[in-house]
């Protein structure tokens, strides 16, 4: 299995990892999945559940063992959940078996995206703005860490942004390497 063969998205929630994955998915002929999909299909039981019964911990251990089987399959398409980079297993686990892509949105716009999402935990809290600013602090970094390119989300449509990724992505499987990850 090459490294070229799967593509990894990681980024905060909202920033549309499964939407451009299964994009990505289609263009490539790859196979999708995505981590907090595959966790609630084994578990049977939603990711809010999961934190209410287990807490975070439960859910990362969880996290950590799908993302270690899903990394070693080849073809694939992989939306990981925004914490999945927490994780220094998982960080290695993307890092060494695929192509990572960082989606990167400010917290600001972020919001915009999840202000009426009721699926996601860490969001259901009094300041979600600021609950996204306190996790892009601590995540970007990490996603820097693992990321073989960086996209900004913006305002620009999915369509857009995922048929630039795909020249980003193409320049990087003939062998070119981008002078920076967020060129």
């Amino acid at each position: 299995m090459s490294k070229q063969d799967n593509l990894f998205l990681v980024g905060l929630m909202g920033a549309g990892k499964t939407t451009v994955g299964r994009l990505l998915a289609r263009h490539y002929g790859c196979t999708f999945y995505d981590s907090d999909h595959e966790i609630e299909a084994r578990t049977g039981v939603k990711i809010p559940v999961i934190f209410e019964i287990e807490g975070e911990a439960g859910f990362r251990k969880r996290e950590e063992a799908a993302i270690a089987e899903l990394t070693t399959r080849s073809g694939i398409v992989l939306a990981t959940g925004g914490g999945a980079v927490l994780s220094a297993a998982n960080r290695e686990n993307l890092k060494k078996n695929g192509v990572v892509i960082y989606l990167r949105g400010t917290p600001e716009h972020l919001h915009e995206r999840t202000r009426h999402d009721r699926n996601r935990p860490l969001l259901q809290t009094d300041n979600p703005l600021e609950k996204l600013r306190e996790l892009y602090r601590q995540r970007d970094p990490l996603y820097r860490e693992v990321a073989d390119v960086v996209v900004d989300t913006g305002r620009q449509g999915v369509g857009g942004m995922t048929r630039s990724l795909c020249g980003k992505l193409d320049l990087l499987k003939s062998g070119m390497p981008l002078s920076d990850p967020a060129d």
